[in-house]
């Protein structure tokens, strides 16, 4: 009875498409059994069912809370207790999810900066991708926004960000609001690569001064490696953003 009564703070998503990027990087999609709203930049609890219990992480999502379906970005980790089970599942399998979606790493609507620069890493870049899809869902229905938002997003190779690439580039060269800097720190294993180089840490000065993204004017996150995280804080102290004003959101490995 007690099992039955925790599972109801679940419902069910179907696998409905999935795109490897690399052996330890890829997206899912899946068609969620009733709505879930969210707003972007949280997350979501999704947990699979091992020996009768619920194992659980909680992942940042990927899609807009205007599109039908949730979407994950997900790194390998051998021996962690989940993400071995989505590069199990197979399209049609279903995982549990957390009815209650949660997080506070979201948009700043209320300090009144609209500039904001978004730092992250491979994974990382999931909460902007969710907040640039809304606003430009959000645009198309005929809705303003006053943000303009730098998104810089660090990988060792290019191909580690997958389609989401070319989703960004294409969002970058559509809306004069949302700037995309990929950036690889490893070119020399990636040889066909034109852009930027170095970690996201090292270049968030180089175009937050380009576009006149500073302590007075501007909101700025960091997402991801908790490494790149304190770096890129450590930057912005420096450069006099007032804590309240610089947001973080850690990904940890999580073991058992």
């Amino acid at each position: 009875m007690q099992r039955r009564r925790a599972r109801t703070q679940y419902c069910k998503g179907e696998l409905i498409e999935r795109e490897d990027f690399s052996e330890d990087l890829a997206a899912f999609k899946f068609r969620v059994d009733k709505q879930l709203p969210f707003i972007p930049g949280q997350y979501a609890t999704i947990g699979f069912e091992v020996d009768g219990k619920i194992v659980q992480r909680p992942y940042s999502i990927v899609s807009s809370p205007h599109e039908p379906f949730m979407e994950v970005f997900v790194e390998l980790v051998p021996e962690g207790a989940t993400t071995p089970l989505f590069w199990a599942l197979e399209l049609g399998d279903t995982v549990f999810i957390r009815e209650r979606l949660v997080g506070k790493f979201v948009l700043d609507t209320e300090s009144g900066m609209t500039n904001h620069v978004m730092a992250g890493t491979v994974t990382g870049a999931a909460p902007y991708i969710s907040i640039a899809r809304t606003q430009k869902i959000e645009q198309e229905q005929g809705k303003t926004s006053p943000h303009q938002i730098l998104s810089i997003v660090g990988a060792s190779r290019s191909w580690e960000l997958g389609y989401y690439m070319e989703e960004l580039n294409e969002l970058a060269a559509q809306e004069e609001w949302f700037t995309f800097v990929p950036t690889v720190s490893r070119p020399w294993e990636d040889p066909e690569w034109a852009g930027e180089s170095g970690r996201a840490e090292d270049v968030i000065r180089k175009y937050g001064d380009q576009l006149g993204y500073d302590h007075t004017n501007a909101v700025v996150y960091a997402c991801g490696h908790p490494q790149m995280i304190e770096n890129a804080k450590a930057i912005w102290a420096r450069a006099r953003f007032p804590e309240e004003r610089i947001k973080e959101e850690k990904f940890f490995v999580i073991k058992e």
